[in-house]
């Protein structure tokens, strides 16, 4: 047999037993916006039009136009919308941008923990002492700024070790999202001690890979949004799903992107009252008052 990570087992999302979100909804949406921040002459990062080397001063700066401008204009667009986020930050944005932390603390948006920062050591390739210290870290950092500590976690670059959700549950965190690419609801991942769970996470519906890897359009990206939403809401069977977007600052930021995401927002808005609109947070508080035979393990 080959082998297994033993942390789930498989089931087909049409076996399983349905429930309903909130208010009888049956697509709960969230918006994952990332926030990063890298050590200068240090560290790589993706580059948006060519290999990146081991330093590219175009990529800190990239990244910088979204902490100085991108995070800006999308928080005006979420003020707009009238609609609350999941901010997935790296720590090293707590003492770099402030200002912007706070923008978003003051709207009422879940922060994420995101490790250190993304251009520094990944977690993949801590040993479990370092990733166990950096968690800790994060995790201090986070509470002393936001005065409660954060519930959820996305390992800088999807990148954990084999140990990080059994770090990240001895650390008190209740879900994180490194292995929710391969579900549309959430599900129990065991630990050593116990369980963490794991909520939806897009890699195809991340505009960072679908923009800067696969060379989509910003129109194009709107469009994949747009027609995601729409056969969900179009599906027949009765179970509910996650539909999470993950977007980047420095990324759809930029003007001319974020002109066809807010295309694309509205048209998901203009349907709020048949759909949750929602933070990770809340998606994971909610489904732990499930019955317990309908949670997925």
């Amino acid at each position: 047999m080959l082998s297994d990570h033993g942390r789930f087992l498989y089931t087909g999302i049409s076996n399983r037993k349905p429930f309903k979100w909130p208010g009888g909804k049956r697509i709960a949406f969230y918006i994952a916006l990332n926030i990063e921040h890298f050590p200068f002459g240090s560290g790589g990062g993706i580059d948006l039009d060519r290999e990146t080397n081991p330093w590219s001063q175009r990529s800190w700066l990239w990244r910088e136009y979204g902490n100085r401008v991108g995070a800006w204009r999308l928080a005006d667009l979420f003020d707009d919308l009238k609609i609350n986020i999941g901010v997935i930050v790296n720590a090293s944005n707590y003492s770099h941008c402030p200002e912007l932390i706070e923008r978003y603390r003051e709207r009422g948006d879940e922060l994420i923990g995101h490790g250190i920062s993304n251009g520094t050591k990944r977690p993949i390739d801590m040993t479990i002492q370092e990733e166990t210290n950096m968690v800790a870290e994060v995790t201090k950092i986070m509470t002393n700024a936001d005065k409660k500590r954060p519930t959820g976690w996305l390992s800088s670059y999807l990148t954990p070790s084999a140990k990080t959700p059994d770090i990240l549950a001895d650390a008190g965190y209740d879900y994180l999202l490194d292995w929710g690419l391969c579900d549309e609801q959430p599900f129990w991942l065991k630990t050593d001690g116990n369980h963490i769970l794991t909520l939806p996470y897009p890699i195809e519906l991340n505009d960072q890979p679908a923009i800067v890897g696969r060379r989509v359009s910003s129109e194009e990206y709107a469009n994949m949004i747009v027609d995601q939403f729409d056969v969900l809401m179009d599906l027949k069977e009765p179970q509910p799903v996650v539909f999470p977007l993950s977007l980047h600052s420095f990324i759809v930021g930029q003007p001319f992107r974020l002109k066809h995401l807010k295309r694309a927002l509205k048209h998901i808005c203009n349907r709020q009252d048949e759909i949750w609109i929602a933070t990770p947070n809340d998606i994971s508080k909610f489904y732990r008052q499930l019955p317990t035979d309908v949670q997925l393990t």
